[in-house]
């Protein structure tokens, strides 16, 4: 819910607090505190890169219309051409690389798009789109594109912006670090707000601090369920736990499953369908390939990917990501023009569906310009939840100074049958989490080797919180 040090006199450990439950919340309550003050304090600065870089890219799908336009939309005419004409009319235009994908038209004012690989100054990963006029065949430009959502030059910056800011594998950690700590950060805030006085909770009338506090608490409350899901599914794709819950998923048969492109398969196990493109015009060609995915229900849009090698098959498959999600794929054979195999969405696993529900609403895509807008206003949501937190806590500092850090040693007071699962548990979250466990075991390291020498210099005794 909070993601910087919610700190006032109010929330220092009192006694005289009430509390839920005597016998299990009391003790833990300033343990929890402590917990979201510091990871509010050390974690805010990357939760408030990744909530802004957030919002660009929520606002880049629309953006992308505006500043590409001219590549993306063409005047409406009166008979689409065939799609191995226009495929022609691109390689005559640009013979460099190889076709690895086409989108064919999707809509009556939209482009055709000619995916090229192996373009040279095309950066790695990335392929050359080349916009071409459906009714005219004329191509009216080309541009770099990234990913499986089609990002132009633009939304391709901010989301590896987003994602790594620029600094390639080793900025990952920055944004896996930042989801794998949200979730903690909300869950603490939550369970301090819900624990305190109902009228030490309200906005109105409070000044100073308390009003603060209010707003704080208030707004993470509210964002708190958005918070729990951008984690969750940004964790799905980052690094080290991205790669931990792919192999949760493999071993419980939840896999992804992609269509075989061998020219006669059964759906292989995962990872991409057709590997590197080979001739677009190869076998019967690009327009009898259609028309056998269209007699198998696949209506736009799709992307064709054509054979990798002779012995593979066109690959045809829906890559609308918006409700409701189509994502059927069919392979056939290039030198029949059958249909070798099928796979619908519909027969993905439960796991596979949710993964993939879930990042298209991470990213904005599920339910178009509605998510975009609710992502804002998260990401806004996440940035006014950090300044409030630090200016709390320079609050608790009389407005001269930022204040005291929560006092240590709340863990001692831990009941064993309450801390021993409590640390086990811990113990296999940042297993799974290392961006968690790590700098959490890193944390109580620090704490502890600050607290013993503290205790040596003779300015507190152990199970005595520091003042």
């Amino acid at each position: 819910m909070t993601t910087a040090p919610s700190t006032t006199t109010d929330e220092a450990p009192q006694p005289a607090a009430p509390a839920p439950s005597k016998s299990s919340w009391a003790p833990l309550r300033p343990l929890i505190l402590r917990l979201h003050f510091y990871a509010g304090v050390l974690v805010a600065p990357f939760l408030l890169v990744a909530a802004v870089t957030g919002l660009l890219y929520a606002g880049s799908f629309q953006a992308e219309k505006l500043v590409y336009d001219h590549e993306l939309t063409v005047p409406v005419g009166e008979r689409k051409l065939p799609i191995g004409e226009q495929v022609t009319a691109v390689r005559k235009a640009h013979p460099e690389g190889t076709v690895s994908a086409v989108r064919p038209s999707p809509e009556a004012d939209a482009t055709t798009r000619v995916m090229l690989s192996g373009v040279p100054g095309v950066g790695e990963g990335h392929t050359l789109a080349v916009f071409v006029d459906p009714y005219t065949a004329k191509v009216r430009g080309s541009l770099e594109q990234y990913g499986s959502t089609g990002a132009l030059p633009l939304r391709t910056w901010i989301d590896e912006f987003h994602r790594d800011l620029h600094l390639g594998e080793t900025g990952r950690l920055y944004s896996e670090l930042a989801a794998s700590w949200l979730w903690v950060i909300s869950a603490g805030g939550l369970a301090l707000w819900f624990s305190r006085r109902r009228a030490l909770r309200k906005v109105r009338g409070a000044k100073g601090r308390r009003r603060t506090l209010g707003l704080h608490g208030s707004v993470g409350v509210w964002a708190a369920a958005g918070f729990f899901f951008l984690s969750a599914t940004g964790l799905t794709w980052s690094a080290y736990a991205g790669a931990n819950i792919d192999e949760l998923r493999t071993s419980l048969g939840q896999a992804t499953p992609s269509v075989s492109a061998a020219a006669g398969g059964e759906h292989s196990g995962h990872g991409s369908a057709a590997g590197q493109a080979g001739d677009a015009a190869h076998g019967v060609g690009l327009d009898k390939v259609l028309a056998a995915a269209r007699a198998e229900g696949l209506g736009d849009p799709v992307e064709i990917v054509p054979p990798a090698d002779a012995s593979s098959a066109y690959v045809v498959k829906q890559v609308q990501r918006g409700w409701p999600t189509k994502q059927d794929a069919v392979a056939i054979d290039p030198a029949s023009g059958e249909v070798t195999d099928v796979l619908r969405f519909e027969d993905y696993p439960v796991l596979a569906k949710l993964t993939r529900w879930g990042i298209d609403l991470h990213t904005g895509i599920l339910f178009g310009l509605a998510n975009q807008i609710a992502l804002m206003l998260l990401a806004l949501s996440l940035v006014l939840l950090i300044v409030w937190g630090y200016r709390m806590w320079w609050q608790r500092g009389r407005g001269t100074a930022f204040g005291r850090p929560i006092p240590r040693g709340a863990w001692q007071q831990v009941p064993p049958q309450i801390l021993v699962p409590l640390l086990a548990g811990i113990a296999v979250l940042g297993y799974f989490l290392p961006l968690f466990g790590i700098p959490l075991a890193a944390f109580l390291a620090v704490d502890i080797l600050l607290g013993e020498i503290a205790y040596r210099r003779g300015r507190r005794s152990y199970g005595t919180p520091a003042a």
